[in-house]
């Protein structure tokens, strides 16, 4: 396969759509609100309780904050499993700007470019050091989409922001009303570092505990009918 090296990038994106889903909904009012002051036509997709606290923070702008799903066409399923793993937020997330093909796709699938992401991950870290022992709780709270949205978006920081701590939402907004709504290369870059490291500390963080995880904690599971084929 062809690295696809790319060379020229915009030097300021508008924040037009964001797509927002986080579990720790710290300080989620004052990107919300900034968002909107610097931009009353910004589009917000996001998912479930993330989407409920967005719509009561504002009510005013109900028909801008939308379902990911009104992006996929497709339903969350498997009780939320799935939800974000979708092509089309990948397109959304991917595609290069002077990219003739990729404008094409994005075209002929209906899709915006997606302009910030902000993802904060499942607290796997807080429920290892509170519950060590209980290997099933470790296990489901293993984040999959949000960790693929954060690669996508942190690996395209030519135009897309990506934000993965509630610690950086007011200098954020702060740093895009310096720059009449719009991030600039080097906020996007800081932030990709940022969301790289974040990934990193995460993984190592399961792979730390699957690593001190004796096998005789395996025996919480009870064994089901054996699949074939």
């Amino acid at each position: 396969m062809a690295l696809n090296n790319v060379y020229q990038v915009p030097g300021k994106v508008k924040i037009n759509h964001a797509l927002i889903s986080v579990t720790d909904k710290t300080a989620l009012d004052v990107l919300a609100r900034g968002l909107v002051h610097l931009n009353p036509d910004v589009i917000v997709f996001s998912t479930g309780g993330t989407l409920k606290e967005l719509i009561e923070l504002l009510p005013e702008h109900r028909e801008r904050i939308r379902t990911v799903e009104s992006l996929t066409g497709n339903p969350e399923i498997q009780g939320g499993l799935v939800k974000t793993l979708d092509y089309k937020i990948y397109l959304g997330l991917l595609t290069e700007p002077y990219n003739a093909e990729h404008l094409t796709s994005l075209k002929a699938y209906g899709v915006p470019f997606i302009d910030l992401v902000v993802v904060n991950l499942y607290p796997f870290e807080r429920v290892i050091q509170e519950n060590a022992s209980d290997i099933e709780l470790a296990r489901a709270h293993i984040d999959i989409g949000g960790p693929t949205m954060i690669r996508a978006a942190a690996k395209n920081y030519h135009r897309v922001l990506t934000l993965t701590d509630p610690r950086q939402y007011a200098e954020a907004i702060e740093t895009l009303g310096q720059n009449a709504g719009c991030s600039t290369l080097a906020q996007r870059f800081q932030a990709a570092r940022a969301a790289f490291a974040r990934i990193a500390a995460y993984d190592r963080a399961i792979s730390e505990y699957l690593e001190k995880t004796t096998e005789t904690s395996l025996g919480v599971y009870r064994f089901g009918e054996d699949l074939i084929g």
